[in-house]
């Protein structure tokens, strides 16, 4: 471990960009293509799960498909989603992606979408903004297992001590904090339990490289702590 933040690791979906209704509106029509329901309660359930956990769960819901089948099929109908009414990023990610990278601070793009899809996403932001790409189907075990974020911390070169990784949902910080990141909350579908977290935000707008060193300082030291000032949720 060092004194000093090397690398910051981002969740995609809901993170950096608002794709989440995408997925919903994904799911819904195919459970209804095979006269099923799917409500928002079990939409939300999902929000943060490996894909092939998510097709699980949609087979017992009554779609009558293969796990890849499905994966692709969801994969394809939010891409077309994308495609057709654009990519609607979340506040303040592209200017602190911007920051990080104006300062050198290397950001790895860790997500439980398909590598075809985040390469779609980040091929639309309009410059390098990140150092690695990792895909769902390029780990072994999907978040919430810490597998992940200590691949792409390795993938780096960095020690995932020295990471700060940006999530929101309950299963990316359930995956970050285990890896051993120091790990920012930041809500938005679903609601985030203060001490999942090393910190929540209530937005990235207005955040900024100094916000991340300071979240990092006060916490890498003592990965097992996990509270959130009240201040920090204002």
């Amino acid at each position: 471990m060092t004194e000093t933040l090397r690398a910051v690791l981002w969740d995609m979906d809901g993170t950096i960009v608002d794709t989440e209704p995408y997925w919903m509106a994904a799911e819904s029509a195919l459970v209804a293509s095979f006269g099923g329901n799917w409500s928002e309660e079990q939409a939300l359930a999902l929000v943060g799960n490996g894909l092939d956990t998510s097709a699980k769960i949609l087979q017992s819901a009554g779609v009558d498909m293969g796990i890849t089948a499905i994966v692709d099929h969801l994969t394809d109908e939010v891409r077309r989603m994308l495609s057709t009414e654009g990519v609607p990023f979340r506040p303040g990610a592209r200017e602190l992606l911007t920051e990080l990278k104006a300062a050198g601070v290397p950001s790895a793009l860790v997500t439980m979408s398909m590598r075809r899809m985040a390469d779609d996403i980040v091929s639309l932001i309009d410059f390098a903004a990140f150092d690695l790409v990792l895909g769902g189907d390029e780990v072994a075990r999907p978040k919430p297992h810490p597998d992940p974020y200590i691949q792409a911390a390795a993938t780096l070169g960095v020690d995932i001590a020295d990471t700060v990784a940006i999530e929101d949902s309950p299963n990316g910080l359930r995956s970050a904090f285990a890896s051993g990141a120091v790990t920012v909350g930041v809500p938005h579908i679903v609601d985030l339990d203060p001490k999942s977290a090393h910190q929540l935000w209530p937005s990235l707008a207005g955040r900024n490289l100094n916000d991340l060193r300071t979240v990092f300082t006060q916490h890498r030291s003592s990965p097992s702590a996990s509270t959130s000032t009240s201040g920090d949720l204002a």
